[in-house]
């Protein structure tokens, strides 16, 4: 009987995934969320370098952008948040030097930061989302009125493309609203208006291709502004809090059916009002979110069994093999 002769494997043999990384963590920056950005920041350098890779922490902005010219860098870990960091041009400038980097690409970043372009895409989607409208100070001030009174009180008015519910404002009566439309728009060129929803907030965590178990907020002030977020001690996180049967799936599949409407990767957040018949509204996708001692993606992965080291390892290894490294 004729021996059987196996063929010789033909083409480059594979590379082993290197151990020790040198990755070069963003943080800091220009926007309004810097100071976060820089714990965020230091805790994943802290995770990282426990981990056992080389890591070079930069404090980038867009007149210093020599962070992204060192040699020999394997990754960029983006721990910046709002603008600059979190709106694409940073993973630009990466993409421009053929740089691998942790998050989702110039095109989706801008798009989740852009709360009316999001809506627009979670609506095509055939996901709910509050009813909005966009008020700009180049409009007519009866026209602006008038669209201002289409929409029901209590009304949301916020920036477009802003972050951490910085200059968000619930106006729960004519003159309020009036007065907040004018306020915010004394500093940004546009504002939206959105309906305000009553319900429970809650919020999504992904991990890559992974729903993570859901997180419902509470807080004692009138909602999860930038203080609850990241200084009040009372605000609670209820990791996998108790839900109607079906619901953690029907989150889990709407968060990841958003965060793929958009084009999102590797990480994010997705925010949900449930309202009192059931119904979970998709508020807003948050494509770098934070890593301090109150975020919350950190908080759910280690609910699904995944520690903070772990989560950014896994991370920056699954940049790396997208780039095919």
């Amino acid at each position: 009987m004729r021996a059987e002769i196996a063929a010789a494997p033909t083409g480059p043999a594979p590379v082993a995934a290197k151990s020790v990384l040198d990755i070069t963590v963003l943080m800091g920056g220009v926007s309004l969320e810097r100071e976060v950005s820089l714990i965020s920041g230091q805790a994943v350098c802290g995770a990282l370098r426990r981990m056992g890779h080389a890591v070079t922490s930069a404090d980038i902005s867009p007149r210093d952008t020599s962070a992204l010219d060192r040699q020999g860098a394997d990754l960029v870990f983006i721990a910046l948040h709002g603008d600059f960091g979190e709106n694409g041009q940073v993973q630009q400038l990466c993409e421009d030097r053929g740089l691998c980097y942790v998050g989702s690409d110039p095109k989706a970043s801008l798009l989740a930061m852009d709360k009316v372009a999001s809506k627009t895409r979670f609506r095509a989607a055939g996901l709910p989302t509050p009813d909005w409208l966009v008020l700009s100070a180049g409009q007519d001030a009866a026209r602006r009125a008038a669209l201002l009174g289409e929409m029901p009180l209590p009304t949301v008015l916020k920036p477009i493309d802003g972050g951490s519910s910085v200059d968000v404002i619930i106006a729960r009566d004519p003159a309020a609203r009036q007065a907040g439309l004018q306020c915010l728009l004394a500093k940004y060129p546009q504002v939206l208006a959105e309906a305000f929803v009553a319900g429970r907030e809650l919020t999504m965590g992904i991990l890559g291709e992974q729903a993570l178990p859901p997180i419902e907020i509470k807080t004692a002030r009138e909602f999860y502004d930038y203080f609850a977020k990241y200084h009040d001690d009372a605000t609670q996180y209820i990791v996998d809090p108790q839900l109607p049967p079906g619901l953690r799936q029907r989150l889990q599949d709407d968060a990841l059916k958003a965060f793929a409407s958009l084009d999102c990767r590797d990480l994010g957040r997705v925010d949900f009002i449930l309202t009192a018949d059931g119904t979970p509204a998709i508020l807003e996708i948050n494509t770098i979110p934070g890593f301090t001692s109150h975020s919350l993606l950190p908080k759910a992965a280690a609910a699904a069994g995944i520690g903070f080291d772990e989560l950014c390892d896994r991370l920056a290894r699954a940049a790396l093999e997208r780039k095919g490294v």
